[in-house]
């Protein structure tokens, strides 16, 4: 007998044409059911998961590395840092982490990267094994996805409990989870999120459970904003979708959209206080890559949706082919009413279209171009593609009609596919797979078909139906994590190179005294995270603008656009920073692109100003826009101390450029320079790529640099000039590169730089205290001019010097503060952009939700009392 959980003269909703007897309400489906599909739908895919990985000798499973791209360099280093954070063991705190980017605000990448209660579980695990941890929550958020859309399943529509298992397990196990979220571990968050705001739909459609949506569309907002937007877009979609179909009259439907905007609203209310800050983040981030929608070929759109296909750059649409069968057969079902068939059937063609469309696709994406893949919104898709499967098993199974149409429509999709070169290239696995998961699936629902068919044959097809989920998903799992390995960066587990740099930091670390340099040779771009220390290393997608400009100008390099922010190994800065110890590593052994060499970790110390110094000069802000072409001068800006020479440089056989640009250099070449005797040399080429060396012997330094522009190469040190002063750099580049025509070489003067070392320290602080977003600093009597902080002026910090708190100034990008006549101490603190703002709207959300559960309850009492009051006088 066919039943809707729609219908209910209680809840006044009309029953769909066709759906269920209209002589009172439809029985839902049992509370233990819906928990069996979904125990089955998490049990497969973790099943599923962890066998992939086997197969592709992945880790924890094999020795492949899986942290690549930005998994390794961001992710994995965030998670680091809440385990110290939890365990008291972080420099810094929720508000500001003073161990990347000399000071960074942490409470957006806490909302972008770690804002998921999974992420807390990092806090059970030993720190060495993070990556084991990280796994773990992965598998975790991929197995809960599919037990939520298992219960959302069973909740839309009653059917066979194991079939909702299967068909969680197919959307858990989709190809946009496998190919894109299982290394971007906070998306996952959305695929958890959409089935169940699908679910708080539902509640809104029967009036039912006001205050428990509100608080699943607030922790679905506060997991992952991001893709939670994307994720409420889809539920929206489906909400207006079962409202057509229930056909309310329009004062009715209108209410209901009434309580799920209200719904929506608290819920994103409740988040505010994260979600806004993070907001405000990006408006101070550096602006990266500016990307444009290309949309993908038709032949590769249809290739994603058949097994072991990947491709970065297209939507990775693989639900399995039981779910893929069962919604291509969806329009030919007889038994399904025709306003469900047409409904779901246009929301699929509907959505599939608007991932092609650049102005859709925009809107899909909170109207920012994603920097990086342009299908983020896949997922989406494929919930709708197995909920329209599931619409077509649960009305009954399909009949031979059906499905021989929706064989035909599969097969159509595979003439089409293989002329894309995702399935060329990859055939000997495509094919097999998909001509097995065909059989599998063909078989199995031949089997449910039968009429006459037992416990036995039901059992038989229900286990060749999941054995042909489990295999493609596993395969497709497998091909993915191989993929991705040859085609993208990747970074090593947590092993005994990195055990050695956290030993060597921890042995010379006295933060806040001064700065711990992890060092330049990295092991992933967020070291510091990773290892301990507080240096200029940073990787968020929140990297703060007046960071990377000031890092920039100073000559310090990086990767991703300049969110990626590297060590520069330099005396001068280090002086600017307060770095008094910085860990020199050799080369990381994984990255078997670098010039190998062993070694242990060693340390070098320098005598460095305090974090807070005191500068003569009482001028206004000046912003990094004040600092010149050349970053030996902006370096002695920051110092105020002269303390470069910078010889005119001759190159030999250098081809033509221009001054602006550089020369060009397709070989090996040779600068040359007239340094005084005994003067460090530098190197400051950020488009060259490949090693240079000084001729006399000296370590050779390797240069990286894109011809894009992803990156660029920072300055470094290449020895000291020989008694004759004569200077001679072999240049060996393994590109085209350009070489600044002037101003490349600088020769430092270290006897000057210990001189304006020891006037920082005569007037800097005498003791500074950090505790998150607070610093304090005692300062020198009688001391005038200002105070400067070595820490990047990131929007947000305000300062006291003997007055009221006012917003801190800038020094050449660094926090500065007047000082007045009696000044003898300094306080800092930190306030995130959008705090207030957030916390003001959370507010308002939180006391609206109260009045709007109290109110009515306090009524419901006050009639109740009035009523008791009229029956006692009569």
């Amino acid at each position: 007998m066919n039943r809707t959980t729609l219908t209910g003269r209680e809840q006044g909703v009309k029953p769909v044409r066709g759906e269920g007897r209209e002589a009172g309400p439809v029985r839902r489906p049992k509370a233990d059911s819906r928990g069996a599909a979904a125990l089955l739908a998490a049990l497969l895919t973790a099943v599923a998961f962890c066998t992939a990985d086997a197969v592709a000798r992945s880790y924890p499973f094999g020795s492949n590395t899986r942290n690549v791209n930005d998994l390794g360099n961001q992710y994995v280093p965030f998670h680091a840092h809440l385990w110290d954070l939890l365990h008291g063991r972080a420099d810094g705190g929720l508000l500001i982490n003073w161990q990347s980017g000399y000071g960074s605000s942490f409470l957006p990448d806490i909302g972008t990267y770690l804002s998921s209660p999974f992420a807390l579980l990092v806090g059970v695990f030993p720190r060495h094994e993070i990556d084991l941890a990280v796994y773990v929550i992965t598998v975790l958020k991929t197995a809960t996805a599919g037990a939520a859309m298992a219960w959302l399943l069973l909740s839309l529509r009653r059917g066979r409990w194991w079939a909702a298992g299967l068909l969680g397990a197919s959307y858990a196990l989709c190809g946009w989870s496998l190919a894109l979220a299982s290394f971007n571990p906070m998306w996952l968050d959305g695929l958890i999120a959409l089935p169940l705001l699908c679910l708080v739909g539902e509640w809104v459609l029967a009036g039912r459970r006001p205050l428990l949506g509100v608080l699943i569309v607030a922790l679905a907002w506060i997991a992952n904003f991001y893709t939670a937007y994307m994720a409420t877009l889809g539920a929206a979609l489906v909400l207006l979708l079962r409202l057509v179909l229930a056909e309310l009259p329009w004062r009715r439907a209108l209410a209901v959209l009434g309580r799920a905007a209200v719904t929506v609203g608290l819920g994103i209310g409740l988040a505010a206080p994260l979600v806004i800050v993070v907001y405000s983040g990006t408006k101070h981030a550096y602006p990266g890559r500016e990307g444009h929608f290309a949309p993908v070929g038709t032949e590769d759109l249809l290739a994603r949706l058949l097994p072991t296909t990947y491709s970065y750059g297209s939507p990775a649409l693989y639900v399995g082919i039981t779910a893929l069968v069962l919604a291509l057969a969806l329009p030919f079902h007889r038994a399904v009413p025709v306003r469900v068939r047409a409904g779901w059937t246009v929301l699929v063609l509907a959505v599939a279209l608007s991932l092609q469309w650049a102005p859709t696709s925009l809107a899909w994406h909170a109207f920012a171009v994603p920097n990086g893949s342009s299908y983020r919104q896949a997922f989406v898709l494929c919930a709708l593609l197995v909920m329209a499967a599931w619409q077509a098993l649960a009305h009954g199974l399909p009949d031979w009609r059906a499905l021989g149409a929706a064989a035909l429509l599969l097969a159509l999709i595979g003439a089409v596919a293989s002329r894309s070169t995702l399935t060329q290239q990859h055939n000997h696995h495509t094919w097999t797979v998909v001509l097995l998961a065909v059989a599998g699936a063909l078989g199995g629902l031949a089997l449910l078909s039968l009429r006459n068919g037992g416990p036995v044959l039901v059992g038989l097809a229900a286990l060749l139906l999941i054995g042909a989920q489990f295999g493609e998903a596993a395969a497709t799992s497998a091909v993915a994590t191989r993929m991705r390995l040859n085609q993208m960066d990747d970074y090593a587990p947590w092993g005994d190179r990195q055990q050695r740099e956290a030993d060597a930091v921890a042995q010379a670390d006295a933060w806040p005294k001064y700065r711990t340099e992890p060092g330049r040779d990295q092991t992933v771009g967020n070291d510091p995270m990773m290892v301990g220390g507080q240096g200029s290393q940073y990787y968020s997608s929140l990297t703060a603008d007046v960071l990377s400009r000031t890092m920039t100008a100073l000559g310090d390099g990086w990767t991703s656009r300049g969110r990626s922010l590297q060590s520069l190994d330099n005396p001068v800065t280090d002086a600017v920073f307060a770095v008094g110890a910085r860990v020199h590593n050799p080369p990381d052994p994984h990255q078997k692109w670098l010039p190998q060499g062993g070694g242990p970790s060693t340390v070098t110390r320098e005598d460095v100003p305090p974090l807070v110094t005191v500068r003569a000069t009482t001028a206004g802000s000046t912003t990094p826009a004040a600092f010149g072409p050349s970053p030996y001068r902006n370096q002695e800006l920051l110092l105020g101390a002269r303390v470069y020479t910078l010889p005119r440089t001759t190159l030999s056989g250098a081809r033509k450029g221009d001054e602006v640009r550089g020369l060009l250099v397709d070989g090996p070449q040779t600068v040359t320079a007239q340094c005084r005797a005994g003067s460090s040399v530098f190197l400051w080429a950020p488009q060259y790529s490949g090693t240079a060396q000084l001729a006399a012997g000296g370590e050779r330094k390797l240069f990286r640099s894109d011809a894009d522009g992803t990156k660029i190469a920072a300055m470094q040190p290449l020895g000291t000039a020989r008694a004759s002063g004569q200077v001679r750099i072999e240049l060996k580049p393994n590109r085209l590169s350009r070489v600044p025509a002037q101003g490349a070489v600088g020769c430092l003067d270290t006897a000057k730089l210990r001189d304006a070392v020891g006037q920082l320290k005569s007037t800097g602080a005498t003791q500074v205290t950090v505790s998150d977003g607070t610093l304090h600093a005692k300062l020198p009597a009688g001391s005038k001019g200002t105070a400067v902080v070595a820490a990047p002026r990131i929007a947000g910090w305000r300062c006291s010097a003997g007055g009221d708190e006012v917003a801190a100034g800038e020094f050449y990008g660094l926090i500065a503060v007047p000082l007045g006549a009696s000044a003898t101490s300094l306080t800092c603190t930190f306030h995130p952009p959008g705090l207030r703002l957030g916390t003001a709207v959370g507010g308002v959300s939180l006391l609206t939700l109260i009045l709007l559960g109290t109110v009515p309850a306090v009524r419901r009492r006050i009639a109740a009392r009035s009523g008791e009051r009229t029956t006692a006088a009569h």
